[in-house]
């Protein structure tokens, strides 16, 4: 490993454990192991992380911003139309669930890993809070009633994520596509009726 800079081989680490924490889980990856892995001292290790868990949680916030990254870079392809930008975080999520190393939400399996950590959980909170503020910004500002539908669409992206983990079934990601369409449709209608 030819690094330089101290970004740079905090981001080694980073990366080193994100990849093998992810792949295989974080209670199954030790510190050991990732320091190999990285081609790192201990001492290094140490150096920029107190432990494990802090070192889970830098791989969790890394994996937030590349995740909100991502999403956004995807939206910028759509045409603000209806409710195109909406439903393209499903067709999103379903392009990434073919992919042969996803394993589902890296959130859901860090707080399944590490229940009493304190600081993996307000990670994993923080990225909802953002999925969920995402949709609520794509809505029409004029609709409804935007945090309730916001949250019936995060429910749907979750529970995809749930199921393309649990089944191995990407196709998931666009019954849930299917659900919040009808969800946004019906509640336009109702809209429109009263």
């Amino acid at each position: 490993m030819k690094t330089t800079t101290a970004t740079t081989i905090l981001d080694h680490i980073i990366d080193t454990a994100g990849a093998l924490f992810y792949r295989e889980g974080t209670r199954s990856v030790g510190v050991d192991r990732i320091i190999v892995e990285a081609g790192i001292a201990k001492a290094t290790m140490y150096r920029y992380f107190s432990g494990k868990d802090a070192l889970v949680a830098a791989c969790l916030q890394r994996r937030h911003d590349k995740v909100m990254a991502a999403l956004q870079a995807g939206l910028e392809k759509v045409k603000p139309r209806r409710h195109a930008r909406i439903l393209a975080l499903f067709d999103l999520l379903h392009e990434k669930a073919e992919t042969p190393d996803f394993r589902g939400c890296a959130f859901m399996l860090a707080v399944a890993e590490n229940e009493s950590s304190d600081q993996v959980r307000q990670i994993a909170r923080t990225h909802k809070k953002a999925v969920f503020e995402l949709f609520a910004a794509l809505l029409p500002p004029d609709w409804p009633d935007v945090p309730k539908t916001a949250a019936q669409l995060n429910l749907l992206y979750d529970g995809a994520m749930a199921q393309i983990l649990v089944q191995r079934a990407p196709e998931a990601a666009l019954i849930a596509r299917t659900c919040a369409e009808m969800l946004l449709t019906f509640s336009e209608r109702l809209e429109a009726s009263s």
